[in-house]
């Protein structure tokens, strides 16, 4: 365990020490910048461009478009990306930026092992490392027995004491009393241990529960509305319909979204019958549920990866050599047929349970589980920004949106792998990794 964890250390170091990190925070763009790739996606259609550059302008794109077609002042800064393909800057809607994946420290003894300040430093390179691969955007669902601390990494972030992407947060998460962990189950009956979320009894708890992380700085309420609680670790609802339904109205009537942990399809039921704005993993769920999801407009994130990564650790998967493991093709099964319905799906990874920086994987699963490439870049920019009801914001390269884009080597509209390798990154206009 130790050998792993200073390995996975080292390679974190070296990742975050050689990436040609060129900007801090801080920095804001002091002239204009003209990006000259190859091609532009700008996630307005399905096609790259060839011949288009963009232009920015502090820190917004200033225009988009064929190369001649593009009059820039004479000192902007002209930065060549040759071999590249420009995207939007990708987005990630599920992170846990506070774990690390389970093969080096199990999520217990993260939550009871690694005191929070310390869990917090390893949050803030985990922001960094997610940056550098081109995922500038980040909703990051529960901090997992870390407080409010993603708030202090938000605002961190916000005001350039630390390179990261855009953040969305959840604080600590709302959990049915002794259904989450660490414990109770495993452990002696006179232990206090801390959680990884806020437990909850009630509607009234429920709703003050909502009521103070969004207080602490929450933008998003998550709930799990149901978790491993069956005698034999089966998952079974835990929240009440009324408890969800408590927590969705007291959110939604100060403006925060929901999002909702369920993965059997009583579980995603109750949350989508209760009006909760996204489901995360929704392993089980059935066509009829999918259905009203996409009725109700409930957006989906997939978390593909994660059970890719845990069938990894725990069932000995060798991806490309084994088997999928039961886990995985149940997962696949649900977002094929998500897919099949037309439920808007979004890019979220669980990324925490594997390694950050990795981000791209989960795009890659999307592809390989039945997307074509131009849907699964769809859903972890445009789709994304919309979830996270940012349209016109970022998500897309277009005149007035955040100067939020990377640069991949190859073309990822074509072949999703070639997310696996960023070679330019911007965000707000200030460039943070070039060639």
């Amino acid at each position: 365990m130790r050998a792993r964890l200073t390995s996975r250390r080292l390679g974190l170091a070296m990742l975050l020490a050689l990436a040609p990190m060129v900007a801090t925070a801080t920095d804001a763009p002091t002239r204009d910048s003209l990006l000259l790739p190859d091609r532009v996606w700008t996630a307005d259609g399905d096609a790259a461009h060839a011949g288009w550059v963009v232009l920015v302008h502090e820190g917004k794109v200033a225009a988009v478009g064929p190369a001649a077609s593009i009059k820039a002042p004479a000192d902007a800064e002209r930065i060549a990306l040759p071999g590249t393909t420009l995207t939007p800057g990708l987005i990630d809607l599920h992170s846990h930026l506070f774990l690390h994946p389970y093969n080096e420290m199990l999520w217990n003894d993260q939550v009871l092992t690694e005191p929070q300040d310390y869990r917090t430093l390893e949050a803030a390179a985990h922001a960094k490392a997610t940056l550098l691969a081109g995922f500038t955007a980040l909703r990051d669902l529960g901090t997992e027995g870390a407080g409010f601390a993603d708030v202090s990494i938000k605002r961190a972030i916000d005001n350039g004491l630390i390179p990261g992407p855009r953040m969305f947060v959840a604080t600590r998460a709302i959990v049915a009393t002794a259904s989450y962990g660490p414990g109770p189950r495993g452990f002696r009956p006179d232990l206090d241990l801390p959680q990884g979320a806020q437990p909850v009894t009630g509607v009234d708890a429920a709703v003050a529960a909502v009521r103070e992380q969004a207080a602490r700085g929450a933008d998003w309420i998550k709930l799990y509305a149901d978790y491993r609680v069956g005698d034999h670790g089966e998952t079974m609802p835990t929240l009440s319909p009324a408890e969800i339904k408590a927590i969705v109205d007291a959110a939604h009537q100060i403006g925060r979204p929901v999002a909702a942990h369920a993965a059997s399809e009583a579980g995603v039921r109750n949350a989508v019958e209760a009006g909760v704005d996204t489901i995360e993993h929704g392993y089980g769920t059935d066509e009829a549920t999918f259905r009203l999801m996409k009725q109700k407009g409930i957006a989906y994130e997939p978390t593909l990866t994660a059970v890719e990564a845990t069938s990894e650790y725990f069932q000995h998967y060798v991806p490309g050599k084994s088997e999928p493991t039961p886990a995985m093709k149940l997962a696949e099964h649900a977002f094929r047929t998500a897919l099949k319905v037309g439920v808007t799906i979004g890019n979220g990874s669980d990324v925490g349970v594997f390694a950050h920086g990795e981000n791209w994987r989960e795009p890659a699963m999307m592809v390989a589980d039945g997307m074509t490439p131009v849907q699964a870049l769809h859903a972890a920019t445009n789709v994304a920004a919309h979830i996270l009801r940012a349209d016109g914001q970022f998500g897309r390269i277009a005149p007035g949106a955040f100067a939020d884009m990377a640069a991949f080597a190859g073309d990822p509209s074509h072949d999703i792998q070639a997310l696996q390798h960023p070679v330019f990154v911007m965000k707000d206009g200030v460039v943070y990794r070039r060639p």
